[in-house]
Protein backbone atom coordinates (compact mmCIF):
# COMPACT_ATOMS: atom_id res chain seq x y z
CA UNK A 1 0.00 0.00 0.00
CA UNK A 2 2.68 1.95 -0.66
CA UNK A 3 2.24 3.36 -4.30
CA UNK A 4 4.94 0.76 -5.77
CA UNK A 5 4.29 -0.93 -8.85
CA UNK A 6 5.25 -5.10 -8.79
CA UNK A 7 5.58 -7.59 -11.70
CA UNK A 8 3.24 -11.37 -11.44
CA UNK A 9 4.78 -13.40 -13.73
CA UNK A 10 2.03 -15.74 -15.78
CA UNK A 11 4.62 -16.96 -17.84
CA UNK A 12 3.07 -15.72 -21.53
CA UNK A 13 3.05 -12.40 -19.86
CA UNK A 14 3.23 -10.37 -16.90
CA UNK A 15 1.18 -8.14 -15.10
CA UNK A 16 2.32 -4.91 -13.19
CA UNK A 17 0.50 -4.16 -10.31
CA UNK A 18 0.01 -2.06 -6.97
CA UNK A 19 -1.67 -3.32 -3.68
CA UNK A 20 -4.47 -0.95 -2.27
CA UNK A 21 -6.36 -1.38 0.85
CA UNK A 22 -9.30 -2.65 -0.89
CA UNK A 23 -6.94 -5.11 -2.82
CA UNK A 24 -4.89 -5.59 -6.04
CA UNK A 25 -5.08 -2.68 -9.03
CA UNK A 26 -3.77 -4.39 -11.99
CA UNK A 27 -2.16 -1.74 -14.02
CA UNK A 28 0.08 -2.82 -16.86
CA UNK A 29 0.68 -5.96 -18.65
CA UNK A 30 3.89 -7.23 -20.92
CA UNK A 31 3.99 -9.96 -23.06
CA UNK A 32 2.54 -11.00 -26.42
CA UNK A 33 0.14 -13.62 -25.18
CA UNK A 34 -3.05 -13.88 -26.96
CA UNK A 35 -5.14 -14.76 -24.03
CA UNK A 36 -4.65 -13.38 -20.57
CA UNK A 37 -6.99 -14.73 -17.47
CA UNK A 38 -6.41 -12.48 -14.63
CA UNK A 39 -5.97 -13.80 -11.36
CA UNK A 40 -8.61 -14.31 -8.40
CA UNK A 41 -6.00 -13.51 -6.07
CA UNK A 42 -2.11 -12.10 -5.89
CA UNK A 43 -0.11 -12.13 -2.87
CA UNK A 44 -3.77 -13.91 -1.36
CA UNK A 45 -5.08 -10.41 -1.67
CA UNK A 46 -8.39 -10.20 -4.45
CA UNK A 47 -7.49 -8.34 -7.41
CA UNK A 48 -10.50 -5.86 -7.25
CA UNK A 49 -9.34 -3.36 -9.86
CA UNK A 50 -8.33 -2.66 -13.43
CA UNK A 51 -6.25 0.85 -13.73
CA UNK A 52 -6.79 3.15 -16.10
CA UNK A 53 -5.30 2.88 -19.84
CA UNK A 54 -3.94 -1.07 -17.93
CA UNK A 55 -3.96 -3.20 -21.60
CA UNK A 56 -3.61 -0.25 -24.09
CA UNK A 57 -2.78 -1.01 -27.35
CA UNK A 58 -1.92 -4.59 -26.28
CA UNK A 59 -2.33 -5.34 -30.19
CA UNK A 60 -1.55 -9.44 -29.67
CA UNK A 61 -4.50 -9.56 -27.48
CA UNK A 62 -7.26 -12.09 -28.82
CA UNK A 63 -9.60 -12.52 -25.26
CA UNK A 64 -8.95 -11.59 -21.68
CA UNK A 65 -10.97 -12.91 -18.58
CA UNK A 66 -11.60 -10.72 -15.52
CA UNK A 67 -12.00 -12.35 -12.00
CA UNK A 68 -15.14 -12.82 -9.60
CA UNK A 69 -14.33 -10.26 -7.20
CA UNK A 70 -13.23 -7.53 -9.90
CA UNK A 71 -15.32 -4.26 -8.90
CA UNK A 72 -13.56 -1.56 -10.80
CA UNK A 73 -11.97 -1.25 -14.30
CA UNK A 74 -10.54 2.64 -15.24
CA UNK A 75 -11.03 4.84 -18.95
CA UNK A 76 -9.44 3.16 -21.71
CA UNK A 77 -8.34 0.21 -20.05
CA UNK A 78 -8.82 -2.15 -23.49
CA UNK A 79 -8.60 0.65 -25.85
CA UNK A 80 -6.68 -0.07 -29.05
CA UNK A 81 -6.56 -3.24 -28.57
CA UNK A 82 -7.58 -3.73 -31.93
CA UNK A 83 -7.18 -8.19 -31.96
CA UNK A 84 -9.41 -8.07 -28.81
CA UNK A 85 -12.46 -10.40 -29.70
CA UNK A 86 -13.71 -11.97 -26.11
CA UNK A 87 -13.70 -10.58 -22.87
CA UNK A 88 -15.42 -11.84 -19.88
CA UNK A 89 -16.49 -9.27 -16.82
CA UNK A 90 -17.87 -10.33 -13.73
CA UNK A 91 -21.53 -9.25 -13.49
CA UNK A 92 -20.56 -7.59 -9.73
CA UNK A 93 -18.35 -5.00 -11.49
CA UNK A 94 -19.93 -1.59 -10.59
CA UNK A 95 -17.84 0.71 -12.17
CA UNK A 96 -16.61 1.18 -15.76
CA UNK A 97 -14.33 3.95 -16.65
CA UNK A 98 -14.81 6.42 -19.96
CA UNK A 99 -14.00 4.60 -23.71
CA UNK A 100 -12.92 0.93 -22.44
CA UNK A 101 -13.31 -0.18 -25.52
CA UNK A 102 -12.25 2.36 -27.68
CA UNK A 103 -11.19 1.04 -31.08
CA UNK A 104 -11.61 -2.48 -30.05
CA UNK A 105 -13.75 -2.83 -33.65
CA UNK A 106 -13.05 -6.91 -33.32
CA UNK A 107 -14.67 -7.02 -30.13
CA UNK A 108 -17.62 -9.37 -30.67
CA UNK A 109 -18.62 -10.84 -26.94
CA UNK A 110 -18.66 -9.09 -23.82
CA UNK A 111 -19.41 -12.87 -21.61
CA UNK A 112 -20.77 -12.29 -17.96
CA UNK A 113 -19.66 -14.39 -15.10
CA UNK A 114 -21.32 -14.63 -11.76
CA UNK A 115 -20.62 -16.53 -8.65
CA UNK A 116 -23.60 -19.33 -8.86
CA UNK A 117 -22.71 -22.71 -10.63
CA UNK A 118 -22.55 -23.67 -13.92
CA UNK A 119 -23.57 -27.35 -13.07
CA UNK A 120 -20.21 -28.35 -12.99
CA UNK A 121 -19.26 -26.23 -9.42
CA UNK A 122 -17.61 -23.25 -11.05
CA UNK A 123 -18.85 -19.81 -12.07
CA UNK A 124 -21.91 -19.16 -13.57
CA UNK A 125 -22.89 -17.32 -16.59
CA UNK A 126 -24.76 -13.98 -15.96
CA UNK A 127 -26.43 -13.49 -19.14
CA UNK A 128 -26.71 -15.46 -22.46
CA UNK A 129 -24.39 -15.43 -25.24
CA UNK A 130 -26.34 -13.43 -27.26
CA UNK A 131 -26.56 -10.53 -25.08
CA UNK A 132 -22.66 -11.14 -24.92
CA UNK A 133 -22.88 -10.24 -28.42
CA UNK A 134 -25.46 -7.71 -28.06
CA UNK A 135 -23.00 -5.79 -25.48
CA UNK A 136 -19.98 -5.40 -27.64
CA UNK A 137 -21.89 -3.99 -30.39
CA UNK A 138 -22.97 -1.51 -28.03
CA UNK A 139 -19.66 -0.25 -27.22
CA UNK A 140 -18.21 -0.59 -30.34
CA UNK A 141 -21.24 0.36 -33.06
CA UNK A 142 -24.37 2.10 -31.21
CA UNK A 143 -21.64 4.31 -29.19
CA UNK A 144 -23.82 3.32 -26.08
CA UNK A 145 -21.85 2.87 -22.89
CA UNK A 146 -24.13 3.44 -20.90
CA UNK A 147 -25.48 -0.21 -21.95
CA UNK A 148 -22.33 -1.22 -20.58
CA UNK A 149 -24.19 -2.32 -16.74
CA UNK A 150 -23.36 -5.88 -15.74
CA UNK A 151 -26.02 -6.00 -13.17
CA UNK A 152 -28.45 -4.81 -15.79
CA UNK A 153 -27.61 -7.14 -19.35
CA UNK A 154 -30.13 -8.75 -20.72
CA UNK A 155 -33.14 -7.47 -18.54
CA UNK A 156 -36.11 -6.74 -20.20
CA UNK A 157 -35.35 -2.45 -19.03
CA UNK A 158 -31.74 -3.49 -21.00
CA UNK A 159 -32.93 -5.11 -24.20
CA UNK A 160 -35.23 -2.40 -24.85
CA UNK A 161 -32.65 0.38 -24.42
CA UNK A 162 -30.60 -1.60 -26.46
CA UNK A 163 -33.10 -1.56 -29.11
CA UNK A 164 -34.05 2.06 -28.68
CA UNK A 165 -30.50 3.03 -29.60
CA UNK A 166 -30.35 0.53 -32.50
CA UNK A 167 -33.55 1.96 -33.87
CA UNK A 168 -31.98 5.83 -33.22
CA UNK A 169 -29.18 3.84 -35.58
CA UNK A 170 -30.52 2.47 -38.37
CA UNK A 171 -33.17 5.73 -38.92
CA UNK A 172 -30.39 8.39 -38.86
CA UNK A 173 -29.81 9.71 -42.36
CA UNK A 174 -27.08 7.93 -44.35
CA UNK A 175 -25.18 11.03 -45.22
CA UNK A 176 -25.12 12.35 -41.85
CA UNK A 177 -21.31 12.97 -40.73
CA UNK A 178 -20.22 13.08 -44.35
CA UNK A 179 -19.42 16.87 -43.92
CA UNK A 180 -17.42 15.87 -40.89
CA UNK A 181 -15.45 13.16 -43.05
CA UNK A 182 -14.79 15.85 -45.80
CA UNK A 183 -13.18 18.19 -43.37
CA UNK A 184 -10.96 15.85 -41.66
CA UNK A 185 -9.64 14.41 -45.25
CA UNK A 186 -8.98 11.46 -46.35
CA UNK A 187 -6.08 11.31 -43.84
CA UNK A 188 -8.27 10.34 -41.18
CA UNK A 189 -11.06 8.91 -42.43
CA UNK A 190 -9.92 7.07 -45.60
CA UNK A 191 -11.99 8.39 -48.49
CA UNK A 192 -13.75 11.58 -49.14
CA UNK A 193 -16.53 9.61 -51.84
CA UNK A 194 -19.72 10.42 -51.15
CA UNK A 195 -20.62 7.03 -52.34
CA UNK A 196 -18.11 4.62 -50.23
CA UNK A 197 -19.01 6.68 -46.99
CA UNK A 198 -22.91 5.97 -48.01
CA UNK A 199 -22.48 2.27 -48.42
CA UNK A 200 -19.89 1.62 -45.65
CA UNK A 201 -23.20 3.15 -43.29
CA UNK A 202 -25.80 1.22 -45.15
CA UNK A 203 -23.50 -2.00 -44.78
CA UNK A 204 -23.18 -1.37 -40.93
CA UNK A 205 -26.91 -0.99 -40.81
CA UNK A 206 -26.82 -3.97 -42.28
CA UNK A 207 -24.78 -5.70 -39.59
CA UNK A 208 -26.57 -4.18 -36.91
CA UNK A 209 -30.03 -5.02 -38.09
CA UNK A 210 -28.37 -8.99 -38.70
CA UNK A 211 -27.44 -9.50 -35.08
CA UNK A 212 -30.14 -8.23 -33.60
CA UNK A 213 -32.08 -10.55 -35.89
CA UNK A 214 -29.83 -13.55 -34.60
CA UNK A 215 -29.61 -12.24 -31.02
CA UNK A 216 -33.34 -11.82 -30.66
CA UNK A 217 -33.73 -12.29 -27.16
CA UNK A 218 -36.76 -9.57 -26.08
CA UNK A 219 -37.00 -8.73 -29.75
CA UNK A 220 -40.68 -7.03 -30.69
CA UNK A 221 -42.62 -8.15 -33.80
CA UNK A 222 -42.50 -4.01 -35.12
CA UNK A 223 -39.17 -3.87 -34.27
CA UNK A 224 -38.49 -7.17 -35.87
CA UNK A 225 -40.68 -6.18 -38.52
CA UNK A 226 -38.35 -2.39 -39.31
CA UNK A 227 -35.40 -4.51 -39.22
CA UNK A 228 -36.32 -7.49 -41.86
CA UNK A 229 -37.56 -5.01 -44.15
CA UNK A 230 -34.47 -3.05 -44.40
CA UNK A 231 -32.67 -5.67 -45.20
CA UNK A 232 -35.11 -7.03 -47.64
CA UNK A 233 -34.60 -3.62 -49.26
CA UNK A 234 -31.47 -3.64 -49.82
CA UNK A 235 -30.70 -7.05 -51.39
CA UNK A 236 -29.83 -7.68 -55.24
CA UNK A 237 -31.40 -6.08 -57.43
CA UNK A 238 -32.70 -3.38 -55.50
CA UNK A 239 -31.64 0.47 -55.25
CA UNK A 240 -28.88 0.00 -52.97
CA UNK A 241 -27.44 -3.66 -52.11
CA UNK A 242 -25.33 -3.52 -49.55
CA UNK A 243 -27.17 -6.09 -47.74
CA UNK A 244 -26.16 -8.62 -50.45
CA UNK A 245 -22.50 -7.11 -50.57
CA UNK A 246 -22.04 -8.13 -46.81
CA UNK A 247 -23.56 -11.88 -47.63
CA UNK A 248 -21.05 -11.88 -50.13
CA UNK A 249 -18.03 -10.56 -48.49
CA UNK A 250 -18.66 -12.46 -45.11
CA UNK A 251 -20.85 -15.42 -45.99
CA UNK A 252 -18.37 -17.80 -45.86
CA UNK A 253 -16.79 -16.87 -42.61
CA UNK A 254 -20.74 -16.07 -41.19
CA UNK A 255 -23.00 -18.93 -42.30
CA UNK A 256 -25.63 -17.35 -39.85
CA UNK A 257 -25.47 -14.39 -42.24
CA UNK A 258 -26.19 -16.70 -45.32
CA UNK A 259 -28.73 -18.48 -43.39
CA UNK A 260 -30.82 -15.86 -42.51
CA UNK A 261 -30.52 -13.87 -45.85
CA UNK A 262 -31.80 -16.80 -47.49
CA UNK A 263 -34.81 -17.40 -44.50
CA UNK A 264 -35.85 -13.78 -45.33
CA UNK A 265 -36.41 -14.17 -49.07
CA UNK A 266 -33.66 -11.83 -50.10
CA UNK A 267 -32.63 -14.34 -52.76
CA UNK A 268 -35.54 -14.98 -55.26
CA UNK A 269 -35.61 -16.16 -59.29
CA UNK A 270 -34.80 -12.48 -60.28
CA UNK A 271 -31.19 -12.44 -58.63
CA UNK A 272 -30.49 -15.68 -58.20
CA UNK A 273 -28.35 -16.71 -60.72
CA UNK A 274 -26.40 -12.86 -61.17
CA UNK A 275 -25.58 -13.70 -57.32
CA UNK A 276 -24.57 -17.40 -57.66
CA UNK A 277 -22.26 -15.65 -60.61
CA UNK A 278 -20.35 -13.57 -57.88
CA UNK A 279 -19.30 -15.84 -55.71
CA UNK A 280 -15.69 -16.79 -56.29
CA UNK A 281 -13.78 -19.84 -55.77
CA UNK A 282 -12.77 -18.88 -52.47
CA UNK A 283 -16.53 -19.48 -51.10
CA UNK A 284 -17.27 -22.89 -51.76
CA UNK A 285 -19.75 -23.56 -48.87
CA UNK A 286 -21.66 -20.08 -49.60
CA UNK A 287 -21.97 -21.29 -53.14
CA UNK A 288 -23.32 -24.69 -52.10
CA UNK A 289 -26.17 -23.11 -49.63
CA UNK A 290 -27.03 -21.05 -52.64
CA UNK A 291 -26.99 -23.92 -55.12
CA UNK A 292 -29.05 -26.46 -52.79
CA UNK A 293 -31.61 -23.28 -52.06
CA UNK A 294 -32.34 -22.90 -55.54
CA UNK A 295 -32.55 -26.45 -56.54
CA UNK A 296 -35.00 -27.44 -53.70
CA UNK A 297 -37.47 -24.79 -55.30
CA UNK A 298 -37.15 -21.00 -53.48
CA UNK A 299 -39.31 -20.98 -50.61
CA UNK A 300 -39.83 -25.02 -50.17
CA UNK A 301 -40.79 -25.41 -46.52
CA UNK A 302 -38.57 -28.12 -45.81
CA UNK A 303 -35.57 -26.27 -47.13
CA UNK A 304 -34.40 -24.52 -43.71
CA UNK A 305 -34.71 -27.49 -41.56
CA UNK A 306 -31.69 -29.29 -43.12
CA UNK A 307 -29.50 -26.00 -43.87
CA UNK A 308 -26.04 -26.03 -42.66
CA UNK A 309 -23.62 -24.10 -44.19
Amino acid sequence: MDGREYEYDMGGCRLKYRVQPEGICVCGCQGRAGTVTVPERIEEKPVTAIDRKAFLSRKNLREIRLPLNLRSIGDWAFAYCDGLERITIPSECSHMGRAIFLDCGRLECVAGVCGGEDGRGGPGEAWTPECGRLLAAAVTQLEAYYLLEPSQVGNREWLEKWDARLEAVMRTQDQEGYSRQVLCGEEDYGSTDMNAFLQAKRQKKVRLAMLRLLCDEGLSDKMRAYLEGYLTSHTKGCESEECWQVVLEEGERRPEYARLFLQLGCANRGNMEEMIGQMGEEQPQLRAAFLRYQQERLGHADFFAGLSL
